[in-house]
């Protein structure tokens, strides 16, 4: 999540120090810097395959060998994958450009204010087939329906008394709509409650869409938190019409419980599961570990420490990730689309591109970021989206992400010898950027949790 602890140990593990800056951040030590270098890109091995092979798991850091099957533990029944007709995203809108060759020129753009007036915005949706009513939801609990840059006084969802948000990674952190949402209704939210526990809920809009019954609610899974950090916080549904889910590795620093690299718990990992193949889900039956004996059955992916934001390119299906780091390295992961379940992003093995602690296991196969920044150019990365939309022709194909500490705003591209190319575009001096958000449209925005608006990026001239 944008939001992580500073921890200064004396003695690695044993006695960490928790600093929580701002009010979404722990784990950062933003240090000024006069001429601050662009984040590292890396590309994959030339031998490497386009689409990566199915990745060996390590063992878990808590036990010797081969991670061994979960006594008790009953997987949910699979399901066979979506089909592609039942792609969660609509068609961009009305380019398709698959990318440009060159980032373009920041000056001709800008960000302009969308809406204001809320408390500590962390995450957005498009009710709407053109970006006129949008759902912005704020960290103590309440969704907000924005329209036509107006937002009504009535929330569309308010569930304050269930949220915990003392912490500050802790509250209403993400919201998915069902890829049906016109037809039933249903969207999904992540949230920790009262206990700090993460709760993954359904609840229904009424026939209007203007609102939703907090009595709606239908809980998905929960999940124990053991600290008050890393909570992750990002859902999204792909084009296979699967729900993703993001969680952090439990807290505290440096991973001290083991939990991104074991496969016996939900902590560190990216979940994939069907809302519509049973109740409350169903286990897609492509899923590495979808019989339950060497995995929970609800992984994807593992290695994280906390993928706060993510998202996939709406024409490709590629996915991205954008993984807040520790003390040193923050990075943006990277998935193909196609690419099988399994993957092993290294935490807390690695962090960014370098070692962090242990000695991985020597068949343990780790999938690198294809961008990192170090610390004295930010402290806490805000993954974003591949602009997809018409209005801004010269960022089609532009993967856009940022730092929550500096408002730093980058470009990333990936060029056609498959190298990575990062660039800072633009800097927000003030803004601390929670989230992006994308319209039906695909026209990209930010929500900047310090001054409670909503950013949207926009031809100077606008």
């Amino acid at each position: 999540m944008v939001i992580k602890e500073v921890t200064l140990r004396f003695v690695r593990r044993l006695f960490p120090l928790i600093l929580l800056l701002g009010v979404l951040l722990a784990a950062c030590s933003p240090q000024a810097t006069p001429s601050p270098q662009p984040p590292t890109t890396t590309a994959p091995a030339p031998s490497a395959p386009e689409t990566p092979t199915l990745y060996a798991p390590p063992a878990a850091s808590n036990a010797g060998g081969t991670v061994p099957t979960l006594e008790g533990y009953q997987p949910p029944a699979e399901t066979t994958p979506v089909p592609t007709s039942e792609a969660a995203y609509p068609a961009p809108g009305g380019n398709t450009v698959s990318s440009v060759t060159a980032f373009p020129d920041p000056a001709q753009f800008t960000w302009v204010q969308a809406a204001a007036g809320f408390q500590r915005p962390l995450d957005l949706a498009d009710l709407s087939a053109d970006g006129s009513r949008l759902l912005v939801l704020e960290q103590r609990g309440v969704i907000a329906l924005v329209e036509n840059g107006a937002r009504r006084e009535t929330p569309f969802l308010d569930i304050v008394e269930r949220v915990g948000s003392s912490g500050n990674e802790q509250g209403l952190l993400g919201i998915a709509l069902h890829p049906r949402f016109n037809e039933n209704g249903f969207f999904y939210v992540n949230y920790t409650d009262r206990k700090g526990d993460t709760v993954i809920a359904r609840f229904t809009a009424n026939a209007e869409r203007t609102a939703a019954d907090p009595a709606s609610e239908y809980v998905l899974l929960r999940v124990d938190q053991p600290a008050a950090n890393h909570n992750g916080g990002g859902l999204t549904f792909g084009r296979d019409g699967y729900l993703y889910i993001g969680l952090g590795d439990g807290g505290q620093g440096g991973d001290p419980w083991g939990n991104a690299q074991s496969l016996k718990t939900h902590l560190g990992k990216l979940l994939r599961i069907s809302v519509d193949g049973g109740e409350p889900y169903a286990i897609p039956a492509n899923n590495p570990f979808a019989d339950g004996q060497k995995g929970l059955a609800e992984i994807w992916a593992y290695g994280l420490r906390n993928p706060w934001r993510f998202s996939f390119d709406r024409l490709t299906g590629d996915l991205y990730i954008g993984d807040v780091g520790q003390n040193l390295y923050e990075e943006i992961d990277f998935l193909p689309a196609g690419s099988p379940g399994g993957a092993n992003f290294g935490w807390d093995y690695r962090e960014g591109l370098h070692p962090y602690e242990g000695t991985p296991p020597a068949d343990a196969v780790f999938v690198e970021p294809v961008a990192e920044y170090a610390h004295p150019v930010g402290c806490s990365v805000t993954g974003g989206f591949v602009y997809r939309g018409a209005a801004l022709p010269e960022f089609q194909g532009v993967y856009l992400y940022a730092d929550y500490c500096t408002g730093k705003v980058w470009g990333l591209l990936r060029q056609a010898d498959g190298t990575w190319k990062s660039q800072e575009l633009f800097q927000l001096g003030g803004v601390s950027v929670s989230s992006f958000g994308q319209d039906a449209l695909g026209e990209v925005y930010i929500t900047d949790h310090q001054n409670g608006a909503l950013l949207k990026l926009v031809r100077q001239s606008q």
